[in-house]
């Protein structure tokens, strides 16, 4: 009898400690969501047709990379490498 008590306040401590887990966890992807961490899903999909650009355009110190206005966005950049090849 004194061994099932035992077994189960460690049920109830493990159980609390994933909850603890589970909140921590849920304010982690909350506060990336908040900051904008996964706004741009759109980029990442098409760098790896630009990074031959990296490569064709470096000097030995410094790698050139045409950049486009700072304030567009990611699609306009694109856009605006495509149209210039």
């Amino acid at each position: 009898m004194l061994t099932q008590i035992r077994g189960m306040s460690v049920i109830y401590l493990l159980i609390s400690i994933s909850i603890i887990v589970a909140g921590v966890f849920l304010y982690a992807f909350l506060r990336a969501v908040k900051t904008g961490q996964y706004d741009d899903d759109y980029t990442p999909s098409v760098r790896m047709l630009f990074d031959d650009e990296l490569v064709k355009g470096s000097s030995a110190s410094k790698p050139v990379i045409q950049s486009a206005d700072k304030g567009s966005t990611a699609k306009e950049n694109i856009k605006t490498r495509i149209k210039t090849k």
